[in-house]
């Protein structure tokens, strides 16, 4: 029987074989413009497909562009338990081994599917797709849309589609045991998932068909699982088979493509081919902002320069975000949402900080890594619910809310007024259109700084009760110079905009 490991473990492991090379030179962009760009996401990570066609609504008018969504085609159904501390029947993980391209999933049917992307889009959210097309299944005889296989033998596809029963894989068990091996991180099994001839036309164009599907019935773009196992070649010769989206344009193309590995393999490399996931940069938010007794303590005053400048891959070519699925599982690594208000708080800044296509992470609470997501005895989904406890719903958070339409006021402004204690307090402005300040100590703090706004009274849209309707919370004086004086609570923010001023007069 198949035991799964953690991607994360099998990139901790790459992460000790690590090579000292130089990264390689991106090549020219190669993805046709224009492209549907996401501007901030919701991740509503596992919610089945009537939750977010409900929830699309709220996420308009919270100020959230998009909604990425989990992988929705058929996929591997558990009927038994594994071994040793295999003890959940629908793990999580499911839903990333497919078995045929059908819409026939967890999250719901087909129909559901193409309902709730309707939904989304009349409310003006564009839907992201979890797209896994790497590989297939690595155990299991049945799929959640009724559908028996057996090893390397599916509907779409046979022996002859699989590298390692075609003889290309170069390890001696058909695994990945170098994750510095160009060979075997292209044409391998990723932790024991069966992987795809990509290269050949007979699978390219079955994974077109199936993404162009999507597309025609409103998806927007797709987040790609595994893109690094995929290889640039390939990802660029499935890509030139897309269509355009109901908006006239090429979809978006998020690539999973975790550091570690030199040279070719990359994050930096496969800019060339799409955007790239930003892992690295949610690792540098990590050491950043979370603290660990007697072991280490984080300094928010380091992210006076972040991106590029910090050796990460450039704004315009990243999906940012504090955490996701994988990583919210791996917390000496990454932040999660079980950080609790260091979360919510380092979301807030990566909003305000500007860099990448910003993704906010909302999920369902685990106390395991493999738990599944609430859900019947059948494995199917139940609907999310905010008010059960049992979903995070932290796309909803007061704090993240206010710090998503204040993203979206002061778009591309460059940043100024630059602010830190060198330790645990930074403070900026955006080119006369918003501040912010951050602090991520254990106390209160007082500062008075330079805000590049215009004197008169704001409203502290972090703590505004209820926005859009006047200002219900505290309010910051800015003095005819620009300067502030403001106290930032422990663990919280201070923020507003030029259109959050309520009077001229201070």
């Amino acid at each position: 029987m198949f035991r799964r490991i953690s991607l994360l473990a099998a990139t901790a492991l790459a992460g000790t074989l690590t090579l000292t090379v130089p990264a390689a030179q991106g090549a020219p962009e190669k993805r046709p413009t224009p492209v549907d760009e996401p501007g901030v996401t919701a991740n509503l990570w596992e919610w089945n497909w009537k939750s977010i066609g409900r929830e699309c609504s709220t996420l308009a008018a919270d100020g959230y562009t998009g909604v990425q969504v989990a992988p929705p085609q058929n996929s591997l159904k558990r009927t038994e338990l594994g071994s040793g501390s295999d003890t959940i029947l629908h793990p999580w993980w499911e839903v990333y081994q497919p078995v045929t391209y059908d819409l026939t999933s967890r999250m719901g049917t087909e129909d559901q599917f193409k309902a709730m992307v309707t939904k989304c889009r009349k409310a003006g959210v564009k839907v992201y797709v979890d797209a896994v097309i790497n590989h297939m299944t690595g155990q299991g005889k049945t799929s959640y849309g009724g559908v028996d296989y057996k090893p390397y033998h599916y509907p779409d596809y046979g022996p002859k589609n699989f590298h390692f029963t075609t003889g290309e894989c170069p390890s001696s068990d058909g695994g990945i045991q170098d994750f510095n091996n160009k060979l075997q991180v292209f044409k391998c099994n990723l932790v024991g998932l069966e992987d795809l001839r990509t290269e050949t036309d007979k699978v390219q164009d079955t994974l077109a068909d199936y993404l162009n599907k999507l597309i025609g019935y409103g998806v927007s773009g797709f987040r790609v699982d595994a893109a690094k196992h995929i290889g640039q070649d390939d990802l660029d010769a499935i890509y030139s088979r897309l269509h355009k989206t109901k908006d006239g344009v090429k979809p978006y193309w998020a690539l999973e493509v975790f550091g570690g590995g030199p040279g070719i393999l990359s994050p930096e490399a496969f800019t060339r081919s799409g955007d790239v996931l930003g892992l690295d940069a949610a690792k540098q938010m990590q050491a950043a902002f979370k603290s660990y007794p007697d072991a280490h303590i984080g300094s928010i005053a380091t992210l006076e320069v972040f991106g590029k400048g910090s050796g990460l891959t450039s704004s315009k070519k990243t999906m940012s975000f504090v955490t996701n699925h994988d990583t919210d599982r791996n917390p000496g690594e990454y932040l999660g949402h079980k950080d609790g208000a260091t979360f919510i708080l380092a979301n807030e800044w990566l909003l305000a900080s500007g860099y990448g296509s910003p993704q906010v992470f909302s999920s369902f609470e685990w106390e395991t890594r493999d738990d599944s997501p609430p859900a019947k005895a059948n494995g199917l989904i139940t609907d999310a619910d905010c008010t059960s406890g049992k979903w995070t719903c932290d796309h909803r958070d007061r704090g993240i809310v206010a710090m998503v339409k204040w993203h979206n006021y002061v778009g591309g402004a460059k940043r100024a007024n630059f602010y830190t204690d060198d330790a645990n307090v930074i403070a900026f402005s955006k080119d006369g259109k918003g501040w912010a300040a951050f602090n991520n100590g254990t106390d209160a703090k007082q500062i008075r700084v330079q805000t590049g706004l215009p004197k008169g009274t704001y409203c502290d849209v972090i703590h505004d009760k209820d926005p859009g309707k006047g200002c219900d919370g505290p309010t910051v004086v800015v003095n005819s110079t620009g300067l502030v004086t403001v106290k930032v609570a422990a663990k919280d923010a201070v923020a507003f905009t030029r259109a959050d001023r309520i009077s001229n007069l201070t």
